[in-house]
């Protein structure tokens, strides 16, 4: 029998197979639909995120049961596009800038990715254009140059450009095999030092299994920032920390804000405050390309021997290994090198998900992670290390999810409610009032018996608060 995706991702997060039996799902046609199994990646995911969160509640709480936890396909679609349902003061952002596109070459297709200032002056630099050069500029010039030779131009100046690949071109690359060869989560000891012990969480709100966590929140763009989002959702007082010459677009920052406080160091002079801020968190999380951080003293076992028993979560784009490791990287991208864009396509041109949903997917898995880490810490007080990567996850979907029509989680019938429409968004979207403005967005997917059904703050202004903890 083909492991259902919800066991598979279980599995991998090391948790025990009989809490299982207290997933439900509701399954609902037209939710996510694509050519690759989106909607039952895209549950999985939620649904052992949600899983991990009820099982660390009944640890933190003493309870003999885990509380049950139910996976809906509306609430986990709405959520997958919630950058695309946001609307601030009733305006809807711009996801991607005019250089952000898929442009035809000499013999193919190639993508870039230009939403930052500084990514689309590298690109055009790459191009011989000048930084205010217009689409159509760049069109001109790509459809005269081979879409791996613009592929490789473009990453020797620091820009992002992928060229169009066949999922067998994918799986003969060399990156594709370092990825295909890591496990879907990677999961390993850090040290052997006790953590910092944890509080029961006390009040009479909602059950909240991270609450006390302190997180260290080094991310940017969607997955790194939904997964810092998620565990904010939970309880965990998380900091986001940017440096102050790499501001984030503010429509993304609203979008992945909630329930988070956002600060800027320069850790290149102000290791001192970082490092204070180190010196009693439970979590770091980081979403830079691997190696990025290094300089300043980041990896995980120099974060681990400054701050013993810590969990440490990482996120790339291609992973930490193989050729492309240094690479940066975006969902975008990801689906085009490995091969998802050719078959959501057409034999006219390349296409895309319905969502960003490497992104969001992996951006769950990771927080479903950390919340595993903090699970398992409480047993042995030792540090963890776990890291994902959006290609890998993309792999994942390409060639191990499987497609099933009713019983999504592989439960028992009885756990799976089946044949409902997904029509209108509207039964997940709410609305609220904080310092961006008027917010219409995405409640949270992640829900569980007694668990809070939303964040406990709005997002705040980029940068606007000081570096400490509450």
């Amino acid at each position: 029998m083909t492991q259902s995706p919800m066991a598979a991702v279980w599995r991998e997060l090391g948790g025990d197979p009989t809490l299982l039996a207290g997933v439900s799902t509701v399954v609902r046609a037209g939710a996510l639909e694509a050519r690759l199994p989106v909607r039952e990646m895209a549950r999985a995911c939620v649904g052992g995120c949600a899983l991990a969160a009820a099982e660390l509640a009944a640890e933190r709480t003493g309870r003999a049961r885990v509380p049950r936890v139910t996976a809906d396909d509306g609430a986990v679609a709405t959520a997958f596009v919630s950058e695309r349902h946001l609307r601030v003061d009733g305006r809807a952002p711009v996801s991607f800038a005019p250089l952000s596109r898929f442009w035809r070459t000499a013999d193919g297709w190639v993508r870039t990715h230009a939403n930052y200032p500084h990514h689309r002056t590298r690109l055009t630099s790459a191009l011989g254009l000048a930084d205010d050069a217009t689409p159509g500029d760049v069109a001109a010039v790509l459809a005269e140059r081979p879409a791996r030779e613009v592929e490789e131009t473009v990453y020797a100046a620091g820009g992002l450009a992928v060229a169009l690949r066949t999922p067998e071109e994918w799986t003969a690359h060399a990156q594709g095999r370092a990825v295909a060869a890591r496990p879907l989560i990677e999961r390993g000891l850090l040290d052997s030092a006790p953590a910092r012990a944890l509080a029961p969480p006390g009040g009479d709100g909602p059950l909240l299994p991270a609450a006390g966590v302190r997180v260290l929140d080094l991310t940017r763009v969607i997955a790194g920032p939904v997964a810092t989002r998620t565990l904010a959702l939970l309880g965990a007082d998380v900091l986001r920390v940017d440096a102050p010459h790499l501001p984030e677009a503010a429509d993304a920052h609203a979008d992945t804000g909630f329930g988070k406080r956002s600060t800027t160091l320069d850790l290149a002079t102000d290791r001192r405050r970082f490092q204070e801020l180190l010196a009693t968190a439970d979590v770091v999380v980081t979403g830079y390309r691997p190696g990025a951080l290094d300089r300043f003293g980041l990896t995980p076992e120099a974060l681990a021997e400054r701050r013993p028993g810590l969990v440490v979560a990482q996120l790339s784009a291609w992973g930490a290994y193989g050729p492309w490791s240094g690479r940066r990287g975006f969902d975008s991208l990801v689906q085009v090198a490995t091969g998802i864009a050719v078959t959501e396509g057409s034999a006219e041109q390349p296409g895309a998900l319905a969502a960003q949903a490497l992104d969001h997917g992996t951006g769950y898995l990771l927080a479903a992670a950390v919340l595993r880490a903090l699970t398992e810490r409480s047993g042995d007080g030792r540090g963890r290390l776990v890291r994902l990567a959006l290609a890998r996850t993309a792999a994942w979907l390409t060639d191990g999810v499987a497609r099933d029509p009713g019983d999504s989680a592989g439960l028992g019938t009885e756990n799976a409610a089946t044949g409902l429409p997904y029509d209108r968004p509207d039964t997940w979207l709410t609305d609220r009032d904080g310092p961006a403005g008027h917010l219409r967005y995405a409640l949270p997917p992640v829900t569980f018996a007694d668990g809070p059904t939303d964040w406990a703050r709005p997002p705040g202004p980029w940068g606007a608060d000081a570096p400490r903890w509450l």
